[in-house]
């Protein structure tokens, strides 16, 4: 729920690192690229138990994938695959994460397999509905390429969860479980909205 409003807020902010990836002639994909191989690090911190520095790790591998966007176009860059190549390096982060979790700790199987479950009924919620606004011609201010419907679980949201699972591990008999709510909430907002969308049969 958070996303679009830092996604209007962060470009005020990052103009200097927009300028050095043009000086660098990189691309947008190469930022995304890059974002992902930084979330990776900060998976296998996890692994290793560096949680502080996992956390700023992953905080900066965000920073990039918030930055490929606003690169993109504010050059003009933009491009369907570097859409599609977004969301699926966010999966891909925010599953490696779990992943790691469920490695460090295991005594916590069934929640970490519960995120993978949601996030998978999650995104495909997100992508169904995107494309059914689309299709209704409704407003999108979320300035991505690919449309995402808004839920109450997104990247942002992800981030504040994982940096509780990080910094405060000794609650996550408690905070896992809360995860895994929100995340069903949305799950289940997403469907009922859909639902009085488009009506049923």
């Amino acid at each position: 729920m958070i996303d679009n409003y830092f996604r209007t807020l962060l470009p005020r902010y990052v103009e200097p690192a927009v300028r050095l990836f043009a000086r660098l002639g990189l691309t947008p994909n190469q930022i995304t690229c890059a974002g992902l191989a930084i979330a990776l690090c900060a998976a296998w911190l996890v692994v290793q138990g560096h949680l502080v520095a996992a956390c700023i790790v992953w905080w900066l591998s965000r920073l990039l994938d918030a930055l490929d966007g606003i690169y993109a176009r504010t050059h003009g860059l933009s491009s369907d695959f570097g859409g599609f190549l977004d969301v699926q390096f966010d999966m891909a982060a925010y599953s490696a994460m779990v992943v790691a979790f469920y490695l460090q700790f295991p005594e916590y199987s069934l929640q970490w397999v519960l995120m993978l479950f949601c996030y998978v009924l999650c995104i495909s919620g997100a992508l169904g509905m995107g494309s059914l606004e689309d299709k209704l011609g409704l407003a999108d201010v979320s300035q991505r390429r690919m449309r995402l419907a808004v839920g109450l679980a997104e990247g942002g949201e992800t981030g504040i969860a994982y940096t509780v699972f990080l910094l405060l591990p000794q609650y996550l008999p408690v905070t896992t479980w809360a995860w895994v709510v929100v995340l069903a909430i949305t799950i289940a907002a997403r469907l009922l909205l859909a639902r009085e969308r488009l009506g049923s049969n």
